[in-house]
């Protein structure tokens, strides 16, 4: 994220962070080997966000992150949520994931939880 983004604009959970009680991590091997991943965290009741979803360089464009998506909003209705938000840059290496999450009905909202307006964050909500 550092690559594309300002450090103080970077979101990303870092590795104590998810492992929260709040936190749900997912990953998808292929041939054992770690090919992307992702994560929900729970801010209210209905309401979690899509947190660290990447797939790593040799993997993309195959669908492997449309397919964990997938899994996490399946994960996610099981467990209650009625609406996933997420936070994703706004610089050109995050089009194909903001091109994703359009295609999986996410729209664009306002800042939520305990974000703020900034030029370097989009920011996206899907009622499930």
């Amino acid at each position: 994220m550092l690559k594309h983004s300002p450090e103080e604009n970077v979101h990303a959970l870092n590795q104590e962070a998810l492992q929260g009680k709040s936190v749900s991590f997912f990953s998808y091997r292929e041939d054992k080997e770690l090919a992307a991943c992702g994560a929900i965290k729970q801010f209210s009741n209905n309401a979690a966000e899509l947190k660290s979803m990447k797939t790593k360089d040799g993997f993309l464009r195959r669908g492997i992150a449309q397919l964990l998506l997938a899994h996490i909003e399946k994960y996610a209705i099981e467990q209650g949520i009625e609406a996933l938000y997420l936070e994703t840059g706004s610089a050109e290496a995050f089009y194909p994931a903001v091109a994703m999450y359009r295609k999986n009905g996410f729209t664009e909202c306002g800042p939520f939880a305990d974000y703020q307006s900034d030029p370097h964050s989009l920011f996206f909500k899907k009622c499930i």
